[in-house]
């Protein structure tokens, strides 16, 4: 296991090319943080410079016992403040060049994930499947930009010599920024979809940005990219390190045959692998999921994690919050609560799970899918007509004019009319549940983060909870 890695003011300093201007060399740091907020006693506080000036929060920082001050300019600490002062040229370089320090003094193995749907699950599954053999560290939450991952890698001072990060994106050259810093060894691209395409304006240009995860790599780097997407595939043929493909096509390395859904239960198959062959059951719902644990078994195997244990761990796994949590309340209704965000195809697959319940009635709450750009409406109209072919009892859509274009386009697939609501906002749609939902139905809510569909699932813990 590797050591824990000391950084005290002066170390810290010479790794961010600063240089203290005040308080003693030797002082310590615990933590790091970007907001005096929720900045702990003994953090390092960087002064970061975006939509707020950072520099205007240094006295609260002080006061609540940073550790020590991240700037780029002249600051006055307040009176009887213990914290160091080091003034760098750029406050976000110096936290990501710090990261960087860390990270190569840590020794550990990266695996960094893109993809436009299911990297949070995916971290989450590669995370759990390496934790037998490996001491391992994740980002925390969703802070998977600029400034997330460096404070994320930052982790890797207790000693992990593992670091699953996932890269976030939503515009071009993002990934090629996040994969500098993080310098990984493994990289897993799990697909390519609509999500941010208003940024972009097509789903090849997408494909195109998340290829970034590519560069920098070398005959050493492994890549574990999805044999089923066609986007991956296109954009991974001059990889000039190892690969491993995954998914259901008789190309991928680690693949499952004989998959049979379980709707609420989650999915079973075969899992092939040129380690073995068995069988294997996800508890998560959907064939999405499934493809994140090949993509993580993918990884752990070349990590030399046993394929029993990769098994059975997977049979174990639980779906974290709002990310396709099934919830089975007290009075009789079934959430299956995938509120934490949306796009065409993600939603699509949140759809297919339902229709295959075996619940008598079947309810979805789709909120608007945001940063479609232009292509919004035909996006939402799509689904629309998938949200028609999936036995849905009733269909409650939220937000703007995409989101009602979605329910016209179910109604004029054949949903009937009196069964489709359409709600302003998140609030509206809660206040209504008690017209629209009744015991023994399974409801489905999901929508963008914008659109706050997570207002409806509290209202159904509420209700039938």
């Amino acid at each position: 296991m590797a050591a824990e890695i000391p950084l005290a003011a002066g170390t810290l300093a010479a790794a961010m090319g600063g240089r203290l201007i005040a308080g003693d060399s030797d002082h310590y740091v615990t933590g790091f943080s970007i907001d005096s907020r929720t900045l702990a006693t003994g953090d390092l506080f960087f002064a970061i410079v975006a939509a707020r000036n950072g520099h205007q929060f240094i006295g609260a920082a002080a006061r609540r016992r940073a550790a020590g001050v991240v700037v780029d300019r002249a600051v006055t600490m307040p009176d009887g403040s213990e914290s160091f002062v080091i003034e760098v040229a750029d406050t976000t370089r110096g936290l990501q060049d710090l990261a960087r320090h860390v990270r190569r003094e840590s020794g550990a193995t990266v695996v960094a994930i893109t993809g436009s749907a299911g990297k949070t699950t995916t971290k989450d599954v590669i995370a759990e499947l390496l934790g037998s053999a490996h001491r391992v560290v994740k980002n925390r939450g969703n802070l998977n930009n600029h400034l997330g991952l460096p404070l994320s890698l930052l982790e890797l001072r207790h000693g992990a010599d593992v670091a699953v990060m996932e890269l976030g994106m939503n515009h071009a050259g993002e990934i090629r920024v996040l994969v500098e810093l993080a310098a990984p060894e493994v990289r897993v691209w799990t697909n390519v979809g609509e999500a941010h395409i208003g940024h972009f304006g097509s789903a090849d240009r997408i494909a195109d940005a998340k290829a970034e995860i590519l560069e920098a790599a070398d005959e050493r780097t492994l890549l574990v990219a999805n044999a089923d997407d066609q986007r991956v595939m296109a954009r991974t043929g001059a990889f000039p390190g190892r690969q491993i493909r995954f998914g259901l096509s008789a190309t991928a390395d680690v693949r499952a045959v004989e998959v049979e859904d379980l709707g609420l239960a989650g999915t079973k198959c075969r899992l092939v692998t040129a380690s073995g062959e068995r069988d294997l059951r996800v508890p998560l719902l959907g064939r999405g999921p499934l493809m994140n644990v090949l993509a993580g078994a993918a990884v752990a195997l070349d990590l030399k994690v046993d394929l029993d244990h990769i098994v059975d761990t997977a049979s174990r796994l639980q779906a974290s919050a709002k990310r396709g949590a099934a919830l089975r309340l007290p009075k009789g209704v079934t959430v299956i609560d995938d509120s934490y965000n949306s796009s065409p195809s993600a939603l699509k697959l949140s759809l297919d799970v339902l229709s295959r319940t075996w619940a008598t009635r079947r309810v979805a709450v789709i909120g608007e899918m945001l940063e479609l750009g232009e292509l919004s409406l035909a996006l939402h109209q799509e689904c629309g007509r998938v949200a028609a072919a999936s036995r849905l009892s009733r269909l409650m859509t939220v937000g703007g004019p995409s989101a009602r274009a979605l329910g016209e386009a179910a109604v004029a697939a054949g949903l009937a009319a009196n069964t489709v609501t359409h709600f302003e906002n998140s609030t509206e749609a809660a206040a209504a549940i008690h017209d629209q939902v009744v015991s023994g139905d399974v409801v489905l809510v999901k929508g963008s983060r914008g659109t706050r569909t997570e207002v409806v699932v509290a209202q159904l813990m509420t209700v039938f909870g």
